[in-house]
């Protein structure tokens, strides 16, 4: 029987908020095949050796493994597309990653039953998960009989042809694009999202929506909004200008690649904090920074981790990543394995099968420590689920290694203030400040086998005062009046 009862402690220590709101969850993603396989029986042809192939991870497995989620701390589990796959291979690959449909209303046989799915949704809920589901919109699997039976449904190459925006018109890597102008088509896909609420999905992860056209999208998001379901878009490579423009035409939020791309060459690759501090200031404009999906990487990049060639140096910045990632204004997503910082390239190497803790090194269990320390700080502060953000100014001489901000949320006044560092040494910094009087403080996340931090804030005389290590983030607890 699953025990959730820290899962359900955590969820009593976070604000409740609006049904379409995830302002405040923490997501873990999921991809079923490559996570833990539970039920051999539904293997079929699986070759573990081979990342283009069936591996076997399932719905089963899932389920199983839910007292890991908790373990972690997380609120929210994304699935990507776990109904019937395509027939057969394409491109000597198959359709172990759930993004080539034939049948989008069906749990595939390789990730079990639907018996199996209302079971792992039940036990996700018991638990205090919330459930996210992908869904494609843009297009059905390459060998998909529908693409046979029901041509009038899909753009031809005279449509491609034609088309002013061949981003909507055009297939995406060949894949047999959908006419959302067509009813027919725009029935199927509103009824695909009626048939997966009716099955307790919280929320809808939309792929490729760059590829989708936006009428469509508005009306698609519209319906979303009235049944209450929160909505993630994912537009490769979107700004937090393109950011803006989805979230006005509907979403609830977007992955911000541009905040991760910064965040990548600053902690990862050992630059400055500038270009972070720039994708921050823009995030900060859009009309709902609180629901951005924050990340440091997914299913479709190189794992964070592998921008290093040193397993050991991807191990410490991954740590430093993962608790800067917790320290933001929006909703941060933790891709399968990057809490233990694995490694891998390009698709499909990033998606190597997840190990669970008798596979660790004792590396690994030591970012895992961090990272469920983080979420759980994270989650247990209202500051920090919840609060705005305001960056604080820094000389310019250590604006590439320093980068503060303030996190209030305003109900209750609750404050904290967060400190990246991304110096060598542990250095102590003395910078004039504003901000009220405050005794000596310490940190809030702890390193494994600390039961106090040993990063230190006080502010006295007009000056902020920090004790910090070396690469690393850290949070402080503020008195009421500091951010006046």
């Amino acid at each position: 029987m699953l025990k959730f009862a820290s899962s359900l402690l955590l969820s009593a220590l976070l604000p409740s908020a609006s049904a379409a709101s995830f302002a405040g969850q923490v997501i873990y993603q999921v991809m079923p095949d490559r996570f833990f396989n539970g039920n051999k029986a539904n293997d079929g042809v699986t070759d573990p050796t081979n990342l283009r192939a069936w591996h076997g991870g399932d719905l089963a497995g899932l389920t199983s493994k839910l007292n890991y989620l908790q373990k972690l701390g997380v609120s929210a589990v994304w699935l990507t597309p776990i109904y019937q796959q395509q027939p057969g291979r394409s491109f000597d690959t198959d359709g172990y990653h759930g993004y080539w449909p034939a049948d989008f209303r069906k749990v595939d046989s390789h990730f079990g039953t639907q018996t199996e799915w209302e079971g792992f949704v039940k036990a996700a809920h018991t638990g205090g998960l919330k459930v996210i589901l992908d869904q494609v919109i843009n297009h059905f699997g390459y060998t998909s009989p529908t693409v046979t039976q029901k041509p009038e449904w899909f753009h031809t190459q005279a449509d491609c042809d034609a088309a002013s925006n061949k981003d909507v018109v055009c297939p995406l890597a060949g894949l047999p694009d959908l006419k959302q102008e067509t009813p027919a088509v725009r029935d199927f896909l509103f009824g695909n999202d009626d048939y997966w609420r009716t099955q307790g999905v919280d929320g809808f992860r939309y792929d490729a929506i760059k590829n989708v056209p936006n009428d469509f999208l508005k009306a698609l998001l519209a319906r979303d909004r009235a049944a209450g379901t929160w909505t993630l878009g994912e537009y490769y490579g979107a700004d937090a200008l393109t950011v803006g423009q989805y979230q006005q035409l509907g979403f609830d939020g977007l992955f911000d690649f541009q905040l991760q791309d910064a965040m990548k060459t600053s902690i990862m690759g050992g630059g400055g904090l500038e270009r972070v501090r720039s994708a921050l200031t823009e995030l900060a404009k859009v009309p709902q920074p609180g629901e951005v999906a924050l990340f440091l990487d997914n299913h479709d990049l190189p794992r964070f981790a592998q921008g290093t060639l040193f397993e050991d140096l991807g191990q410490d910045r991954t740590k430093y990543g993962l608790r800067a990632l917790l320290t933001l204004r929006g909703v941060p997503v933790i891709w399968q394995g990057t809490e233990i910082a694995m490694r891998g390239g390009g698709d499909p190497d990033n998606r190597r099968d997840m190990r669970f803790e008798s596979q660790w090194t004792p590396a690994e269990q030591g970012v895992f420590a961090v990272a469920s320390n983080a979420v759980k700080v994270r989650r247990a502060s209202k500051a920090l689920s919840l609060g705005d953000q305001t960056l604080l100014d820094v000389p310019d001489n250590l604006a590439d290694r320093l980068l503060l901000f303030v996190r209030r949320e305003p109900v209750s006044g609750q404050q904290v203030l967060v400190a990246w560092h991304s110096g060598e040494a542990r250095t102590s910094y003395s910078l004039k400040s504003t901000l009220p009087a405050q005794a000596l403080t310490r940190g809030l996340f702890l390193d494994p086998g600390e039961s106090v931090s040993n990063a230190k804030l006080s502010i006295s005389h007009g000056y902020l005062n920090l004790s910090l290590p070396p690469k690393t983030a850290m949070v402080f607890v503020l008195g009421s009046a500091a951010a006046r």
